[in-house]
């Protein structure tokens, strides 16, 4: 066959451009050149393709094979208008190849990028995901990734978490987040050097997307404030931050290897006065002034909430009132279980064993006379109580009890609506304006 040195020469230039090695492009064109062999009419069964890598020049070489696979023959068979069944062929394989390439290397750059931070523009957005565009490919922001209150505006540009990179068919498909804690992270590490250099280090990191985060930040120099070098000069870096997450607040601690006084620093911005610890339980007890109860539980707990993420420790807040007029309850048989209503409305209490639902009467509260709606309670005897009956503390700790726990053991996880409640009745209780609450 003729020299087909422009052969060579285009395969020269897609080696330079897509970066595709020639030798490849030579390999899979000779074996896509023995399939077309082999279907010609009166073609050998056993046949090689050889092209050389100077001159371009194309040989078909049929071959005899005994039972052994051993080569006992071997002959040039290339058919007379091969030229253009090989050019053919050649386009074929190599746009082929050059589609497989693109998409290895695609793959390849961000296969080891899982836990960073991209930005793009937003292309299209439906109740499934929102797709953006980093450039060369394309990244999958899921519903389940999103936070609810965002909303994403076609070619608005976005920072997102990569979270999964997967090798298809078409190509690398990223997953990216909004809502991860990292995005948090990696956020600070692009506003704060100090971070990047490993001189600040963020410790721990808890988030309710769209609402707030908490940081806890330690310094390996003791020249350097961590928590400074997070907020900035006058806030900026943090307030880029704070931007990026389109109004989630975020609370930066100091981070202390002594859980109790990591727990207290973890409650800002609440003042704590004292923290109790059970390392079997892994419970702590923190004890508040008045005054801090429903900033330190935070909105429907939500303060609370995040600092046993941040910390590990389960929360229970008390203030100094209810540590003082603490009710005497048979914890021993009823320590675990659950508040009900029955059938007739009365309040209930199930014991976690799994016996007979025991009233509230029995166990020393009867309900307040005229509202249903409430689970308010006062104790039978004010004596045991220690507090006079129709205490507004005691009264708040029993109207949330419907929930898993009541304020005054504020414990972590709790339902949404026994939150709920809590936030309520301690605004009641305090007089604290909702709005002027910064949980």
């Amino acid at each position: 066959m003729a020299a087909n040195a422009e052969l060579i020469e285009a395969l020269k230039v897609i080696e330079r451009e897509k970066g595709i090695d020639v030798e490849i492009l030579l390999e899979a064109l000779a074996n896509a050149l023995v399939m077309a062999y082999k279907r010609l009419q009166g073609a050998a069964e056993e046949a090689i393709v050889e092209i050389d890598a100077e001159t371009g020049e194309i040989a078909v070489f049929a071959q005899e094979v005994d039972e052994d696979g051993n080569i006992t023959r071997e002959w040039d068979d290339t058919p007379k208008d091969f030229g253009r069944i090989a050019a053919q062929t050649a386009k074929q394989v190599i746009m082929q190849r050059i589609r497989e390439a693109e998409r290895e290397m695609k793959y390849e750059e961000y296969a080891g990028r899982e836990g960073d931070i991209v930005t793009g523009i937003i292309q299209q957005t439906d109740q499934r995901y929102t797709l953006l565009d980093l450039g060369r490919v394309e990244a999958l922001l899921p519903q389940a990734e999103q936070v609810p209150q965002e909303r994403y505006e076609h070619g608005s540009r976005l920072k997102a978490y990569i979270v999964e990179v997967r090798r298809t068919s078409k190509g690398p498909q990223i997953v990216v987040s909004r809502t991860h804690p990292g995005l948090v992270k990696r956020l600070f590490e692009l506003e704060v050097p100090e971070i990047s250099d490993n001189v600040v280090v963020v410790k721990a990191l808890a988030r309710e997307p769209g609402h707030r985060s908490k940081i806890a930040v330690h310094s390996n120099n003791n020249n350097v404030d961590p928590v400074g070098a997070c907020v900035g000069a006058r806030g900026s870096r943090v307030r880029m931050v704070v931007n990026e997450l389109r109004g989630e607040k975020v609370d930066i601690v100091p981070y202390s290897p002594d859980p109790a006084e990591f727990v207290m620093r973890a409650l800002s911005p609440a003042k704590v006065k004292e923290v109790q610890l059970n390392p079997e339980t892994g419970v702590a007890l923190v004890i508040v002034p008045d005054s801090q109860l429903s900033l330190a539980i935070g909105k429907e707990g939500q303060n609370a909430r995040l600092a046993y993420r941040l910390t590990g420790w389960q929360i229970n807040i008390k203030s100094e009132t209810q540590l003082a007029t603490a009710v005497d309850e048979p914890e021993d048989d009823y320590a675990e279980g659950e508040w009900f209503r029955n059938d007739e409305g009365a309040l209930m209490f199930q014991p976690a064993d799994g016996g007979e639902a025991i009233p509230a009467a029995q166990l020393g509260y009867e309900e307040a006379a005229g509202n249903a709606s409430t689970v308010a309670t006062t104790p039978h005897d004010e004596s045991e109580a220690g507090a006079p009956a129709g205490d507004p503390v005691e009264v708040a700790v029993v109207e949330a009890a419907v929930g898993e726990v009541a304020v005054g053991d504020a414990a972590v996880e709790t339902a949404d609506d026994s939150e709920a409640a809590v936030a309520v009745a301690v605004d009641e209780v305090e007089g604290v304006d909702e709005g002027a609450n910064p949980g």
